[in-house]
């Protein structure tokens, strides 16, 4: 209460006009606001910048304070709402954060070593599987999968009818996926 009593006094003095008196308040008003700044959760250097709004605030609205009101919950009001206004900005900016664990394991985004070579060998077996099937199921899944025609295209390219290159190409990818899957199906 005694540090109350001090602040608005000196805040009075300040709003008369006694110099001396406002460099007295700014002076006293530091720790009074860091503790402020913590409680609203701001740490490390923001503290200072908090502090150092805050002060801005008070010297711009210095005239509206009224000295029959405790000083205390005017200031900490102030200061609140530049901690918030701190804390909303510093959650916007992306921070650095060193961390050497996060950067070895980093995904790599380019393909692996070798991926190259796996996806040839991939799409060498699978052509090799594609050329085994038996004719029907092989034009089936050249025209339907492969090429992308529609069942009409094929239809009129291959005399064949819709349904019986429905039930190639059925049989066609199961023949595949048993070929072309470890250990079966």
């Amino acid at each position: 209460m005694a540090l109350e009593g001090e602040l608005a006094g000196l805040m009075a003095a300040a709003q008369r006009g006694d110099a001396a008196s406002y460099r007295a308040l700014l002076r006293a008003c530091l720790p009074v606001i860091a503790g402020f700044a913590r409680a609203q959760g701001v740490r490390g250097d923001a503290v200072d910048d908090v502090v150092q709004d805050t002060l801005m605030t008070l010297h711009a609205a210095r005239a509206s304070y009224d000295p029959a009101r405790p000083f205390m919950p005017w200031l900490r009001a102030i200061t609140q709402r530049r901690a918030i206004d701190r804390l909303r900005r510093a959650a916007r900016r992306p921070q650095e954060v060193f961390d050497p664990l996060s950067y070895e394991a980093e995904v790599d985004p380019l393909p692996a070593p070798g991926a190259g070579i796996e996806a040839r060998e991939r799409g060498a077996a699978l052509a090799r599987a594609v050329a085994a099937l038996p004719e029907g199921q092989r034009q089936a899944v050249e025209h339907l999968g492969l090429r992308e025609l529609s069942l009409d295209e094929t239809a009129a390219l291959t005399g064949r009818s819709k349904n019986a290159l429905k039930v190639n190409l059925h049989r066609a990818l199961k023949a595949l996926r048993a070929s072309l899957t470890p250990g079966g199906e």
